[in-house]
């Protein structure tokens, strides 16, 4: 008997789970805080150079009004330059030279009371350190991915969650009352690992306690929550337009999550591949009870894995399993891709809404209410097909992404749309794979799988903000990117195996079949010593 079928018995989604997914659900909101918070603290208002010594002929920075920038010809330049005979926007239209900006620049308040960029002045030349800063930011990510997803397999999964929660608490709170741009990226990028090691973890956790049919909901419910967390950054953000009160009220209710020191349960799972069989044992009956179908105490659990040599065991089981056999290596690498596709387009769309030309309130809330119905959807494909489902969403994104290069740019509506289109195409797609990582990974490596999945992942963010220089190549080059990368993922995913429905893999041998020797880290079965009977179950013995 395996995990899976302990869980069929004591329910497979019970109230015991359910609880579970409070408790993971609740931080992905300020998940989603953190990750897209930099659309409007790092925002770029509408500025105008204030020369070092004025003319009177200059206009009044007080009355002035910033729409001329981008409706006036001639006065775009004045963002980073002034006249040199200092006769205004006339000079420049005339062709007269101009210099640069020797004394500060004056903001429009109209949107922002206050960004990182209007109090550092991040524009003109400085411009790119905003770019950096949220490349920084996502290097975290990455960093957190491979520090906590390591962590996590060998501490536990619970322990990493508490300590990524501490930390995204402190720095973010830290963030908002950074003195310099320098601190205040430092800071960001500590919260940017502590992202990682909670959405990666929270996920698992929510994963291995779950049973077979309904294990889709460890990625779907807490993608919900994330998107409602990105609908609802919308609203703090209009009502809070000053950068600091915004980086505050995001970060400050992180520290009640402290009570979930004694509400958040360990994973049986990860115990019992530890050898800590009788902590799993004890959760597996705290389990059974509060869902309702308590186990009769002849039911007795002996052994999990039968391993001889726990010290070689250990050795085995480590990043290089991912890619040591044929078929964990083909997998791996396709899944490793898929993460890099999703997360690179996802917010390369994400991080860009400005270019929409709308109210970025808005447009921000549009975007956020997208991923509802994207996320809705994947509820009737997963069940299905994970493998169909997964390929349809990234050529749907892809195809519509790369369809935007041919829209004329007068006809902007219907790029807005096509644009659309595909973020509903990749926040599908991103939702299915958390999904798919989970089963295609064994249980003994799976952290160290969906870690280094979420690296790929993370690395893929870390280029997004960067599409933005692609432009001087080609102004069409960042969406050919945001769909070419997609569809050959779509491609890729028909080698990956169906996962629909079946036990999740315990062990390499697992996925590789019987011919795997245990010089390519073969395990002996996985085996329960059980004398169960129909009567060691009080309630009923239908899976659940």
């Amino acid at each position: 008997m395996n995990f899976d079928e302990i869980l069929s018995l004591i329910g497979g989604f019970g109230k015991f789970q359910k609880i579970l997914y409070i408790w993971i659900c609740l931080p992905q909101i300020f998940l989603a805080f953190h990750m897209l918070v930099s659309i409007f603290t790092g925002a770029v208002p509408p500025h105008i150079c204030r020369s070092s010594s004025p003319s009177a002929d200059l206009p009044a920075f007080s009355n002035f009004n910033f729409s001329n920038l981008s409706n006036a010809d001639g006065w775009p330049e004045l963002s980073c330059t002034v006249p040199m005979n200092h006769s205004g926007a006339a000079a420049l239209a005339d062709g007269h030279p101009t210099e640069s900006c020797r004394g500060s620049w004056e903001y429009s308040k109209e949107t922002f009371e206050s960004t990182i960029v209007t109090e550092w002045n991040l524009v003109c030349d400085s411009a790119s350190l905003n770019n950096v800063g949220s490349s920084i930011y996502m290097f975290g990510l990455l960093v957190g991915a491979v520090v906590f997803g390591s962590l996590a397999d060998k501490y536990g999964r619970r322990i990493v969650i508490l300590l990524n929660l501490a930390i995204q608490a402190v720095f973010g709170v830290g963030a908002a009352f950074a003195p310099n741009f320098y601190v205040y990226t430092a800071l960001r990028f500590m919260v940017g690992t502590s992202i990682s090691g909670v959405i990666m973890n929270a996920f698992v956790l929510g994963t291995e306690w779950t049973g077979s049919k309904q294990r889709m909901l460890a990625g779907i419910i807490t993608d919900y929550f994330f998107g409602f967390g990105y609908i609802l950054l919308a609203g703090v953000a209009y009502l809070i337009r000053d950068w600091r009160k915004l980086q505050l009220a995001i970060s400050a209710p992180g520290f009640l999550f402290i009570f979930y020191i004694w509400v958040l349960p360990k994973s049986a799972r990860w115990l019992m591949s530890n050898d800590r069989k009788e902590e799993a044992w004890e959760l597996i009956q705290k389990a059974a009870q509060m869902n309702g179908k308590p186990l009769n105490k002849d039911f007795k659990m002996c052994q999990v894995y039968q391993i001889e040599d726990k010290t070689e065991e250990k050795k085995k089981h480590s990043f290089i399993d991912l890619v040591r056999t044929p078929k964990m290596r083909k997998q791996s690498l396709i899944v490793f891709y898929l993460w890099f596709a999703n997360m690179l387009v996802y917010y390369g769309l994400s991080l860009n809404i400005s270019d929409f030309g709308m109210n970025i309130y808005l447009t921000q809330m549009i975007f956020g209410l997208v991923e509802m119905p994207a996320r809705t959807i994947t509820l009737f494909t997963l069940n299905r097909s994970r493998k169909i489902s997964q390929l349809v969403f990234l050529a749907v994104g892809g195809t519509a992404c790369l369809l935007t290069i041919f829209i004329p740019s007068d006809l902007s509506v219907i790029k807005t749309v096509l644009a659309m289109i595909g973020k509903f195409g990749i926040t599908a797609s991103l939702s299915i794979i958390y999904v798919y990582s989970a089963e295609v990974f064994p249980t003994v490596i799976r952290q160290n799988g969906i870690g280094i999945g979420s690296m790929c992942a993370r690395t893929g963010g870390v280029l997004a903000p960067m599409l933005y220089f692609l432009r001087s190549i080609s102004p069409h080059a960042p969406m050919v990117l945001c769909g070419l990368c997609p569809l050959l993922g779509s491609a890729l995913t028909l080698m990956l195996p169906e996962t629909a429905n079946k036990p999740l893999p315990d062990t390499i041998q697992d996925v590789e079949g019987p011919n795997l020797s245990e010089e390519d880290g073969g395990l002996k079965p996985v085996i329960f010593e059980t004398s169960l009977r129909k009567t060691d179950v009080v309630s009923s013995t239908r899976t659940d």
